[in-house]
């Protein structure tokens, strides 16, 4: 009995020897979790750039009804002026800050801030808010790119030996 119980304890002790330490473990786990991050990550990537390649076409359309204006020497930002054969009251500019953050008109050199009075040509207005919307969508989706591509950029060193 003594000389099974000794092969027993001899047989599990081999069987231990062979296993993974628990930091192989964890460095396996590790690995793992991280292909499945850049996986995830690259397709991220791949949908975002097909949005952002989807919007293009629409905002070059869009850009036809607008001039570009910035003075490089005062201003940081230009604006995307409606162009004057798309409205229909004389004197107005409608104009949408080239980051998207901002709409702004004017009536004969006067900036106007009530919004029934912004809007009151209505075709010039929506076109300026249809621009903004894709400005900033297109500004998200850039941003979002950049750092998809850093998160990529991370998983790929700690993946690689």
């Amino acid at each position: 009995m003594k000389k099974w119980l000794w092969i027993i304890l001899i047989g599990l002790a081999l069987a231990a020897c062979n296993r993974p330490s628990r930091v192989e473990q964890y460095r396996a786990q590790k690995h793992a979790q991280d292909s499945i991050r850049l996986e995830e990550q690259v397709r991220s990537m791949a949908f975002y750039q097909s949005q952002l390649d989807s919007l293009m076409p629409l905002a070059d359309s869009l850009m036809n009804d607008f001039r570009y204006e910035r003075n490089e020497k005062y201003q940081d930002h230009g604006f995307y002026v409606v162009k004057d054969g798309k409205q229909k009251i004389k004197g107005r500019r409608i104009l949408v800050r080239d980051d998207g953050y901002e709409i702004l008109v004017y009536r004969d050199g006067k900036r106007i801030e009530d919004e029934k009075e912004r809007r009151k040509d209505e075709g010039a207005f929506a076109l300026a808010e249809h621009l903004q919307i894709v400005i900033r969508d297109i500004h998200e989706l850039e941003h979002r790119i950049r750092k998809t591509s850093f998160e990529i950029q991370k998983y790929q060193k700690r993946l690689t030996p």
